[in-house]
């Protein structure tokens, strides 16, 4: 299902004269790889941030220190920082940011298998929280990919 979705990403895309980015966390750039597979993807794409620990969310996205301490990285209020400092930093149309927690482990109020997503345009920003369960980590990291790229290519759809 990912290279259908990044060369569809890529295909509206290049029809909308459109830029991506990506800012991730427990995907550690999945999805940014999912883009690059596929051929001509320069046209769209020129960068991803990787930021796993907090002082990279804060130092590279501009994510606030007390968003991160109020919420927990794994929240759509960082998230929502995230996609908007990387729009801000790649001067992208797009950005799509993920925070989650991939497992094995997790607690009561953050369970293993919940990732949180935005996506920022210059229209604004939207969060979505999505419970995938304990399936483990490869297979949450490979859902939350996946569901990235839907993001990405309902948005560009819009444009």
């Amino acid at each position: 299902m990912t290279l259908p979705l990044a060369e569809e990403l890529l295909r509206l895309a290049v029809a909308a004269g459109a830029t991506v980015t990506t800012a991730e966390s427990c995907t550690g750039g999945m999805v940014a790889a999912a883009i690059t597979d596929v051929a001509g993807s320069s046209a769209v794409f020129e960068r991803g941030f990787v930021t796993y620990s907090n002082v990279a969310k804060t130092e590279m996205l501009g994510v606030s220190p007390a968003t991160l301490e109020a919420h927990g990285a794994v929240s759509e209020e960082v998230v929502r920082e995230m996609a908007t400092g990387a729009l801000r930093a790649a001067q992208a149309t797009v950005a799509v940011s993920i925070s989650g927690i991939a497992g094995p482990g997790g607690s009561e109020f953050k369970p293993e298998g919940r990732v949180c997503f935005g996506l920022a345009t210059a229209e604004g920003v939207q969060t979505k929280t999505i419970d995938f369960g304990a399936l483990g980590r490869a297979n949450v990291r490979a859902e939350a990919r996946d569901e990235a790229l839907s993001l990405l290519v309902t948005t560009l759809r819009r444009l």
